[in-house]
Formats: structure tokens, C-alpha cells, sequence
């Protein structure tokens, strides 16, 4: 059953700029690993966080830090990596699997997220 949809659009101009104006909002939303990737990346990695919080109905018990989406290569599907604390809170929430998918077009990044329960 599913237990929430998330979308989130983010423009990887004025992201880029947000970065460029608050350099330590790398470090509050993104792993270390994911700060090695290209601020394009990165903007789509924002947009897949922000649409599992929305598919979560809120930010309650939600860690930017604990919320990974790793670089599997292009023939890999995108991918949670879901640790801590924010991994409890989708337990208590009954999340058991979670589909993201991620895409780049137009100076966009786009992000959906499907949650679902056991």
C-alpha cells in the first residue's frame, strides 16, 4: 500500500547561487560523499531529500545528514540510503520500501518519490 508521494522541482541556477551566498548549507544538507559531486547532482539530491519529506507528510524525526542518495552509476536506479534517526521515524511511519526517481532537463532538477508499506 502506498503511504505517500513526494515531488519536488528545484532550479540548479538559483540552487547553485543559494550555495554560492550560504557555502555551509553544503555541509547541513548533503553527506560527505554526496559533496563530491557536481553542484547539478547535488541540486537533484535536494529535490529527492525535500519529496521524501513531502511523501512523509513533514519533517519530524528527518535528518538532511541521514538522508544519502549515492551516485550508482547510469544503469542504476537512484536510491535511499536512509540511516539514524530518520531511519526509525519511517519505520514509525511504516515505510518498508521507497522508489525515487531522479531527472535533469531544462536548468531543473526534478525529484519523486513513492513510499510504501510492507
Amino acid at each position: 500500500m502506498i503511504i505517500g508521494i513526494g515531488v519536488d522541482m528545484v532550479d540548479i541556477e538559483r540552487f547553485e547561487g543559494q550555495i554560492a551566498r550560504s557555502p555551509r548549507l553544503m555541509e547541513r544538507l548533503f553527506t560527505p560523499h554526496e559533496r563530491e559531486l557536481p553542484l547539478r547532482s547535488l541540486a537533484a539530491r535536494y529535490a529527492a531529500k525535500e519529496s521524501l519529506i513531502k511523501a512523509l507528510g513533514g519533517s519530524d524525526g528527518v535528518r538532511w545528514q541521514e538522508i544519502e542518495v549515492p551516485r550508482l552509476g547510469e544503469r542504476s536506479a537512484p536510491q535511499y540510503v536512509i540511516t539514524g534517526g530518520t531511519a526509525d521515524a519511517l519505520d514509525a511511519r511504516g515505510v518498508a520500501h521507497s522508489h525515487l526517481s531522479l531527472s535533469h532537463d531544462g536548468g531543473l532538477a526534478l525529484a519523486y518519490t513513492i513510499l510504501e508499506s510492507a
